[in-house]
């Protein structure tokens, strides 16, 4: 299937003007937690142009970039004296409100709330600055109700919130199976249940739902409760890449302290090529992290297969936001949006030539 190709239905729907809102990460809704773990600066390292970054992430493994970054302090090292004040969020929203309320400067943060906080503000917000991750997210079901793909008609499948990115990507793929939903109450071909990934291995275990078109960890979870792989979203893109976590930078701090934004641009490489070059012990970093986050780390039947689903990359792969949005449009849950501007790869391209890594490219989204 086509990034590009056109959904086969097309709908209006009312009050587009607030829809916007509902486009979310990955349909968590806790505030943000300060309980990030703390940097530690070395002494006499020298400061930047600012004296702190404030980043934020969530704790999720699609995140695991920052997660990691932050464990083994890969981006305070490129950041000197200029200290890394963390906070972690359970929620898209948030974390585009922190931006605009300059509670954080950079932020992991998946699809979905980046365009949301692009064309709210007309523009004038954010930009993308990297990527960070792809895939990460799977159709999984109950092997006794569902057999084929096919059967998925007549079911009750969760997805984390209406119009998240894969609550998006779920009604994209009914469309093209030539079912019908309607977006807003999920009626129709499919019975498509919003519950939150909190939630959703309760709603599974009760029968409440049949499977469930959720990312990392939420998957694994349903497999270790018995469900099955039925698809990874990744077969049903080019390569088997799309994005699933972005950077993003206030425009305003991108413009005060580019050298800073650079550090840890910088620090995010290095992360990743960290974390590709030892995927064993990058996982266990990430979980140490979230054990240190939740109070809980996640098991192995959990985190193996999860893990493994998740590539770690540089590049935005802006082609499949641009699409993911068109997806949007398509099941009327977004007013066309207009995405120029909404990528600066400038910064990123200048570290990934220092480290003599090929330079990504913005798809046509880039400023001018």
């Amino acid at each position: 299937m086509s990034a590009a190709r056109p959904l086969t239905i097309l709908r209006t729907v009312a009050a587009m003007a607030a829809l916007p809102l509902l486009l979310t990460a990955c349909g968590y809704e806790s505030d943000a937690d300060d309980d990030a773990p703390k940097a530690e600066v070395a002494a006499g390292a020298e400061k930047l142009s600012a004296s702190e970054v404030k980043i934020g992430y969530f704790p999720n493994l699609t995140h695991a970039t920052a997660l990691v970054g932050v464990q083994e302090g890969l981006l305070q090292k490129e950041l000197g004296g200029t200290k890394i004040k963390a906070s972690t969020f359970n929620a898209g929203p948030s974390e585009i409100e922190a931006l605009n309320a300059g509670s954080i400067d950079i932020g992991w943060i998946g699809p979905s709330p980046s365009i949301n906080g692009y064309t709210k503000s007309q523009g004038k917000n954010l930009r993308i600055i990297s990527g960070s991750a792809s895939g990460g997210v799977k159709l999984v079901v109950n092997p006794d109700k569902i057999k084929t793909l096919d059967d998925l008609k007549g079911k009750k499948i969760a997805t984390p919130q209406l119009g998240n990115t894969q609550d998006v990507a779920f009604l994209h793929w009914i469309a093209e199976k030539g079912w019908k939903v309607d977006a807003q109450s999920g009626k129709g071909d499919v019975s498509v249940v919003r519950s939150d990934n909190k939630i959703t291995p309760d709603a599974y275990r009760s029968g409440s739902v049949d499977g469930a078109w959720v990312p990392e960890p939420t998957a694994s979870k349903l497999v270790a409760d018995g469900a099955k792989v039925l698809l990874d979203e990744s077969d049903i893109w080019p390569d088997k890449k799309f994005v699933i976590t972005n950077i993003i930078v206030s425009q305003s701090f991108l413009k005060e302290h580019p050298d800073v934004v650079e550090a840890v641009l910088r620090g995010s490489v290095k992360t990743n090529e960290w974390i590709n070059a030892d995927p064993d012990r990058a996982k266990a970093s990430a979980n140490e992290a979230l054990e240190k986050l939740s109070g809980k780390a996640l098991p192995a039947e959990v985190i193996d297969p999860a893990w493994k689903s998740i590539a770690f990359l540089d590049d935005p792969l802006a082609s499949t936001l641009d699409a993911q949005a068109e997806h949007a449009v398509s099941a009327g849950l977004l007013e066309k949006p207009d995405l120029k501007g909404i990528y600066d790869l400038a910064p990123l391209n200048k570290v990934l030539k220092a480290e003599g890594k090929p330079a990504v490219d913005d798809a046509g989204l880039g400023v001018r």
